[in-house]
């Protein structure tokens, strides 16, 4: 009975379910620092920028998550500053491997909560003052609770279960193979933005049982969050998240004497949202509840 029982459980669970390089520089002097951090208590915000409570029918949980990578960072001057006019300080491998340009995934750098993402000397970076940052996002990676509420071969299954999902928020991303958790996925192709991969394990009768599924969401079901959207708007398809630089900007002289390190704050609340079935704010992919939205839901910065 409980042979049969676990793969009908791990092939529902997921019914529902659709859906940056880190650079060391040995040249002395001051850097330009980036940090990220995930906080499940900022403010969430809609694509331009606007307060966003999750509207009426959906639901969402704020995710644990474990890394994010980019694809690059970019100092704009001013709201009119066209994407990709600004000083790009950073940009990820990229390749044609997979037939058109895409993110390298096999070359990218990752970071989690705390941890810095990318360092560069000043002396690299353009003199000037930046009044905003733009952030591509490529990857994040993070752990989401799911509730199984079923019966399955006349046995009932009330109980929350915890899974990670990789997910790919970058414009295309050329994918050899990758590592959800524990699983091992293959791939040997592009994935355009909103692929992903989810891993769980359940446990039942102190047997753990792994399962792993992948899948695509739809065009336009990521959240990408840019307050200069009317000035300065961003490709379809893209993860550019823009914010603005605290009162004064950033300020880069070409004669500083110590290090600006900038946090990038990410805000992660309810960045995960689904479709409600039962009204209890538990996802329940069992009862179709279907995932609609998994990118961050704005972004703050901060000099530390």
């Amino acid at each position: 009975m409980r042979t049969s029982l676990i793969p009908c459980l791990l092939l529902i669970i997921l019914s529902g379910l659709f859906s940056c390089k880190k650079e060391t520089n040995s040249t002395n002097g001051p850097k330009l620092i980036f940090k990220f951090k995930f906080d499940p208590n900022q403010e969430r915000l809609n694509n331009i920028g606007q307060a966003a409570a999750l509207q009426a029918g959906h639901a969402g949980q704020s995710p644990d998550f474990n890394k994010m990578s980019a694809h690059y960072i970019e100092l704009a001057p001013t709201t009119l500053t066209a994407l990709g006019a600004g000083t790009i300080v950073y940009r990820a491998t990229e390749t044609g491997a997979g037939g058109s340009t895409a993110i390298d995934f096999e070359k990218s750098g990752f970071a989690g909560d705390g941890e810095v993402f990318y360092e560069t000397p000043l002396a690299n970076i353009q003199a000037g003052k930046y009044d905003w940052l733009r952030l591509s996002l490529a990857y994040q990676n993070y752990n989401v609770n799911y509730y199984v509420d079923t019966v399955i071969s006349g046995i009932p299954v009330k109980q929350e279960f915890t899974g990670t999902v990789a997910s790919f928020i970058g414009f295309n991303t050329y994918i050899k193979n990758y590592t959800i958790k524990d699983q091992n996925i293959i791939v040997n192709a592009n994935k355009k933005q909103g692929y992903w991969g989810f891993e769980t394990t359940v446990n039942f009768g102190g047997i753990n049982y792994p399962f792993s599924t992948t899948g695509q969401a739809p065009e336009g079901a990521t959240t990408v969050v840019n307050p200069l959207f009317a000035t300065s708007p961003v490709p379809a398809g893209s993860c550019v998240v823009t914010a603005s630089f605290p009162p004064g900007g950033l300020n880069v002289t070409g004669n500083e004497t110590s290090d600006i390190v900038v946090e990038i704050s990410l805000s992660t609340n309810k960045s995960f949202e689904w479709i409600e079935v039962v009204n209890d704010g538990k996802w329940a992919p069992t009862k179709g509840e279907q995932v609609v939205d998994m990118g961050v839901r704005g972004m703050k910065l901060k000099f530390l």
